[in-house]
């Protein structure tokens, strides 16, 4: 590996993590969306939620995920892999289920439960920008410990 490479792998990471911490962490919108290229897709697979071009992943951060965000949600990276094009991070996510989440379960109605969630997160660059993001989940163990017998159910004793 060169050393030109080599620093493009680290500053892509350095991007990511910069990224997570102004949407997670200080939840400001203007300081993750400056982590994008120019036409932005992010996509969040099980839930067939996010948002293509500039319009449309601001749209989706604004609307659909800063504004429901549980207050006690926490990431907790596993590995990290990089090469040249990408970067996947393997991560636990945690979180008390007491709002309406319609950026991981759209529809659903808070259950006021804790779940802890595996989480796979591929990003695409452009240089040492962001211009894809994917998040996948294991949605089955989510809506287990959720107690959602199907999307959109809860089990009549717990409504």
């Amino acid at each position: 590996m060169t050393i030109e490479i080599a620093r493009q792998l680290n500053e892509q990471g350095r991007t990511w993590d910069t990224h997570l911490r102004a949407l997670l962490e200080a939840r400001d919108l203007e300081a993750a969306l400056a982590s994008f290229a120019d036409e932005p897709s992010v996509r969040y697979v099980p839930s067939m939620t996010g948002g293509s071009g500039d319009a449309g992943v601001r749209s989706f951060y604004r609307d659909a995920l800063l504004a429901h965000l549980p207050d006690d949600l926490a990431r907790s990276r596993i590995s990290r892999t990089v090469d040249q094009w990408r970067l996947v991070d393997e991560a636990t996510v945690s979180f008390t289920h007491d709002r309406e989440l319609p950026w991981l379960l759209p529809g659903i109605e808070p259950s006021g439960r804790r779940a802890e969630v595996l989480t796979l997160t591929v990003i695409d660059y452009a240089g040492e920008t962001i211009r894809a993001q994917r998040m996948l989940w294991d949605h089955a163990s989510l809506c287990a410990q959720l107690e959602l017998t199907r999307l959109g159910a809860r089990p009549a004793a717990s409504r």
